[in-house]
């Protein structure tokens, strides 16, 4: 993963090594193809997307395009850490792997393959961090 870049688009700090770790922990585990890039953004931008990828007018947490590309909104994910009572930096870490699944050809649409990517979601965070 030598081209991997995490672009950091909110005011908010974030620690680009540990998820740039993350990522090639779970790029590895997953043996996908490489990943191009991780970017940080706010509300705005993510509904944006939402809206214009997926036809949802609302902010999401993580979003994952074909070509490599996986974008994280921060303050959702300081909202679902703090309501699972963790840490930013794990729930980072989460949405990172997510969406790294989303790469490997995982699908959530439907409950039951929602509860297989969890597990293997939480498998691989336990395994590499």
């Amino acid at each position: 993963m030598n081209n991997f870049e995490v672009s950091n688009l909110t005011k908010s700090r974030v620690d680009a090594k540990f998820l740039g770790k993350v990522a090639e922990r779970a790029v590895k585990f997953l043996k996908i193809k490489e990943l191009e890039s991780l970017v940080i953004v706010g509300d705005a931008r993510m509904r944006s997307l939402n809206k214009e990828y997926r036809q949802k007018d609302k902010t999401t947490d993580v979003l994952t395009f074909d070509y490599g590309e996986i974008f994280i909104c921060l303050p959702q994910a300081k909202r679902q850490a703090k309501q699972a009572k963790h840490s930013l930096e794990e729930e980072l870490a989460a949405l990172l792997i997510h969406g790294i699944l989303h790469l490997a050809g995982y699908d959530d649409q439907k409950e039951k393959d929602y509860k297989e990517m969890m597990e293997i979601q939480e498998k691989i965070i336990k395994k590499i961090i």
